[in-house]
């Protein structure tokens, strides 16, 4: 035992609290451009975990349409992460930008992991985003918020979706999930603005406001032309197959569509979403959008 000057036991020191996780504070660029007849990747800042494909040009009707996926290098997005992608699509671009596979959002902590997308899409351009699903493990915390200026003119394809796992067959519910969305115009009006929030018990609970589905996803379609195609019924026939609940309407402002799509899980979130997205990339882009093996 230890003795203090005095002669007393020396009290213990009292216990350090844990020091909260730090995680990884990554910002990707990634800018196209139209030259030479064709749509080019003119900057790329692409910093790990991000990491990119070559620009493939999966459509030989529209040799001008890049593809390109985007990956992960690190397994998913951890503990107070807060990973950003930026994209801008100048003039006369054309681009669909994927993912190989679904992002797992792993346990968290009182700091969210954070996930922002900040989009710039100009006169006469176009860019379609559709990554796969966000994976929420149990006692994942995550934010995700996406940004998008638009010019007069541009178009643009966005989608967002989550789905829950629990790897060990439980239903351990993840911890919270925030979400929000704005679209402006380049002087800086705000044209619609969305947040929503949802802690993981009330998401799995009997009397959740999503009922016994498991798997969250939204659409923004800007730019769309008066297409018979794109009718709320024609867009909820095509999701409805797939096994989703699919609800369609105007943006505010006259910014586009949104759809919400709701799933019993991930795989038939992804079908639904895939079946949408087939039938607005083609009305918007002129062509079927490219396929790939991920």
């Amino acid at each position: 035992m230890a003795l203090s000057l005095d002669g007393l036991p020396e009290k213990p020191a009292p216990a350090e609290a844990p020091s909260p996780p730090v995680g990884r504070r990554v910002q990707a660029s990634l800018v196209f451009t139209r030259g030479g007849g064709t749509t080019v990747l003119s900057r790329q800042v692409v910093p790990y975990p991000f990491h990119i494909t070559r620009a493939f040009r999966l459509h030989p009707e529209s040799p001008d349409l890049a593809t390109l996926y985007l990956q992960s290098a690190s397994g998913g997005l951890y503990a107070a992460d807060h990973l950003t992608l930026a994209i801008a699509a100048r003039a006369g671009a054309r681009a669909h930008v994927t993912t190989q596979a679904g992002t797992v959002v792993h346990r968290g902590g009182p700091e969210p992991s954070r996930q922002e997308t900040r989009l710039t899409i100009a006169t006469d351009a176009f860019l379609a985003l559709n990554p796969d699903p966000l994976i929420l493990f149990p006692g994942a915390h995550l934010a995700v918020s996406t940004e998008i200026t638009a010019e007069p003119g541009a178009r643009a394809i966005v989608t967002e979706s989550v789905a829950c796992h629990d790897p060990a067959g439980e239903d351990r519910p993840f911890d919270r999930l925030d979400l929000g969305l704005t679209i402006r115009t380049p002087e800086g009006r705000v044209l619609v603005r969305e947040r929503s929030r949802i802690d993981g018990t009330a998401f799995t609970a009997p009397d959740s406001p999503m009922g016994s589905h498991r798997a969250y996803g939204t659409m923004v379609v800007l730019g769309a032309p008066d297409d018979a195609r794109l009718a709320g019924l024609h867009l909820r026939q095509a999701a409805d197959a797939a096994g989703c609940l699919t609800g369609v309407s105007p943006l505010p402002n006259g910014a586009g569509l949104g759809l919400r799509l709701l799933a019993l899980d991930g795989g038939a979130l992804s079908a639904g979403m895939d079946a949408v997205f087939r039938i607005v990339f083609e009305t918007l882009s002129g062509c079927a959008p490219g396929r790939r093996r991920k």
